[in-house]
This record gives structure tokens, sequence and C-alpha cells, in this order.
């Protein structure tokens, strides 16, 4: 089995039901259960020497919003339902993705000349914590995205987070603080 590039969160791609490619994934009438694992998350890695290292201030391209096609899992029991759970997935890259921004911006704001390599750990674990628990409790209050309406809201604060973050995309240049 080849393995899969994971896929960097874009813009202007939407996740479809067939980018959940886990061996797992299936929508057959004789199920009974329906379940999600969305394959999103926040991909960070750098490999440089300590001077180098020192005299980088952007660290956007280190962090990314990755989604997994071939660990990405969705069984349902029929189309609708694998629908809800779609919109879930995509709710979660979206988050994945505002999360890898929070991570950006924080290692902007706190990498001094003299930091190393140990300062992105603690904003890593924070910031991954933080996202799973607002995911978690996105999952149980839509009832696993069953609920559009709220799941529609929540997916646009994600939105808008993403947005007023624009200077950390994975490609931008951070605006220079003018003292």
């Amino acid at each position: 089995m080849m393995a899969q590039e994971p896929m960097v969160w874009n813009p202007d791609y939407e996740l479809q039901l067939t980018d959940y490619q886990s061996a797992e994934s299936e929508i057959n009438a004789n199920l009974t259960s329906y379940s999600i694992y969305s394959g999103a998350k926040i991909d960070f890695s750098f490999n440089m020497n300590s001077v180098s290292f020192m005299f980088t201030k952007n660290f956007n391209d280190k962090v990314k919003a990755i989604f997994q096609k071939n660990l990405a899992v969705l069984v349902a029991p029929d189309t609708l339902t694998a629908n809800q759970l779609l919109q879930f997935g995509r709710y979660d890259f979206d988050l994945v993705e505002l999360y890898a921004r929070k991570i950006r911006k924080k290692i902007y704001e706190e990498k001094g000349a003299f930091s190393d390599s140990k300062l992105f750990q603690p904003i890593f674990n924070e910031l991954q914590e933080e996202m799973n628990t607002v995911s978690a409790q996105v999952f149980k209050a839509t009832d696993f995205g069953k609920d559009a309406e709220l799941l529609l809201k929540e997916h646009n604060k994600v939105i808008d987070g993403i947005n007023q973050l624009s200077d950390f995309c994975m490609t931008c240049k951070p605006r220079k603080n003018r003292k």
C-alpha cells in the first residue's frame, strides 16, 4: 500500500466523502452505528541548525494543517448520515487550520533572538489541547454534526477566526509590528 502524502489545508478545497480513504470507511445500510475520525491534524516540523534557527522569525511554513486521507474514517448507514459526518469533518479540518494559525501567531510573538526550540512544545501542547476540547464539545453539542444549524454556526466562527489570522496562513509573512 502506498503511503499518501497528507493533503495540506487549502481555503479553496472542501473535503469530499471520497477523501475518507481508510479501509474502515463505509456507507452500508446494515450498519447500526456511525462514526468519524477526521484524519486532520497539525503537523509541526523543522530542521535547522541553531544559527539559522536564531535568525528565523517566521515559522508559518513549519506548522501545517494536514488531512491524512488514508487515516480518515467515515462510517455511516446512509448518505444523509455520511454527509452530516462530512460536514463535521469539514468543520474539524478548518478548526485544525485555525489552531495552526494560532500556533504560528504565538510562536511569532514569543520567539526572541535567543529562544531555542524548547519554546515550541509548550505552545503546541497548550493550543493542541484547547483545539481538541473545542472539537469534542462541538462534536457532542451537534450530535456528530446532525444538528446542522448549530454546526454551521460553529463552523462560521472558525472561518471568522481563520480570516482574522490572515497574516498567519502557511505561506504568509506576518507584518512587522511598527513601534
